[in-house]
């Protein structure tokens, strides 16, 4: 076991990365699992992150196993030698990569919608997935970078067999790999958590790159001549100091931010939430600061009691709405709470404090009956969120509403898990959350 998941695995190979930054670069992921990988590595470097659209061609009865790989520009492999010694037939291979065509042209425009793939004419394209086993689909993506002009091709994973460069065929330029095991037998092998990636993590990590470039990229307001406001926007990693530790976030303020919204992930969970994120790059399309933070230190979280300390994580969210309001950038703004699951019941808490200033709370999927005595003490706005299958978490948040003395809402997203993993449910929270923080911070 090498990797805790594939936001570890990012970390880890973006320092072996650090020779790249400052390029003319691009970081390119291969959905679904090697976005979130792309996405740490992305971030790290300041460079776009972009998906190239590939899909495996398994052995029609054993699927996980790669007889080659089709992507977009027309691109196909084959692996010759894993069709001979599966006896796959001319005819199963075609089926097979009809259907997989099909998903390919599905994805392109469920990832991209409306936005153009990234520019590769002239740049170095870092491709990225989470690990190469036969190597078909890495071929393929190399081969679609280099079809679509790319100066340089880097090929970078965690974990691939000891032969991997053999197997790519000098399609890349350089090949970074953490880990060459002897011993090989399935990529998911070597982490502790190699769970499927959703649409929604890949949409996510997308969107929330394209938001940082954006606001990094965007020219000063005309005539602005305020110390105060040349600064903005921005997007940037930050450390909280909260009862003698620092906590890690990342704080983005768009121009002329009418307010900062400061995220409370569920347990399990992280500023790295991909759910979060998504709601948080909805929020700042909006005009919405966000500040997405670890509520415990990395030492702290690996003791389960710290993870449901509501009081302790409720009392860090406090620490870290002082330390930004001390903040140049976000001084005299409002701000707002956003809770996940059982850190909706700390924003909740926060808030029913007698000091509290804020402004609107928003829960989702929220376990408000962790929030103590003082939830009828809660004074801000608050809408709770939750999904219309989530049945026990429902009758919760029903329960917290009849005793919420503020203005408050209940909205049900039809359909939706606790997760809202379903397609479009994720969409509806956004909305709600940025028409409830739009109207509340305003």
């Amino acid at each position: 076991m090498y990797f805790t998941d594939r936001t570890d695995a990012g970390r880890r190979l973006a320092a072996r990365l650090k020779h790249l930054k400052g390029q003319d670069l691009v970081v390119v992921g291969l959905p679904r699992g090697g976005v979130p990988v792309a996405a740490q590595i992305a971030e790290a470097l300041g460079a776009p992150l972009d998906v190239c659209l590939v899909r495996k061609l398994g052995v029609p009865f054993q699927p996980e196993l790669a007889m080659g790989a089709i992507g977009e520009e027309g691109v196909r492999v084959v692996n010759e030698a894993v069709v001979r010694a599966t006896g796959v037939t001319d005819r199963d291979l075609a089926a097979v990569e009809e259907h997989e065509r099909g998903v390919l042209e599905q994805r392109a425009r469920r990832y991209r919608g409306e936005q153009q793939s990234a520019r590769y004419d002239g740049r170095t394209v870092l491709v990225v997935d989470d690990g190469l086993a036969t190597g078909s689909t890495a071929l393929a993506a190399c081969r679609i970078a280099r079809a679509r002009g790319a100066s340089r091709i880097v090929l970078a994973v965690p974990v691939a067999p000891h032969d991997w460069s053999a197997r790519l065929g000098g399609e890349a330029d350089e090949g970074v790999c953490l880990h060459t095991p002897r011993q090989f037998h399935a990529i998911g092998e070597f982490y502790a958590d190699f769970g499927q990636t959703s649409d929604d993590e890949v949409i996510a990590c997308l969107a929330h790159n394209r938001a940082a470039h954006a606001m990094s990229d965007a020219p000063p307001p005309a005539g602005s001549a305020s110390p105060e406001h040349d600064s903005l926007p921005y997007d940037r990693s930050v450390r909280i100091p909260a009862g003698g530790v620092a906590l890690d976030g990342r704080l983005t303020v768009p121009r002329s931010a009418r307010g900062v919204v400061l995220f409370a992930h569920g347990s399990g969970s992280s500023r790295k939430s991909p759910r979060n994120r998504f709601v948080a790059t909805g929020l700042n399309r909006a005009g919405l600061g966000t500040l997405l933070f670890d509520l415990l230190t990395e030492a702290e979280a690996v003791n389960r009691d710290n993870v449901f300390d509501t009081a302790l994580l409720a009392r860090r969210l406090t620490q870290a709405t002082e330390w930004l309001r001390e903040q140049p950038d976000t001084h005299g703004m409002e701000f707002g709470y956003f809770g996940a699951s059982t850190g909706a019941a700390a924003a909740l808490w926060a808030a029913a404090e007698p000091a509290a200033d804020v402004t609107a709370v928003v829960s989702r999927g929220g376990r408000p009956d962790l929030a103590g005595p003082g939830l009828p003490e809660v004074k801000a706005p608050t809408l709770l969120i939750v999904g219309g299958r989530d049945h026990l978490v429902l009758d919760l948040n029903r329960q917290a509403a009849a005793r919420l003395s503020c203005e408050h809402q209940l909205a049900v997203v039809p359909g939706a898990t606790h997760l809202f993993e379903e397609p479009g449910t994720l969409e509806s929270v956004t909305e709600l959350a940025t028409d409830w923080f739009s109207r509340q911070l305003a």
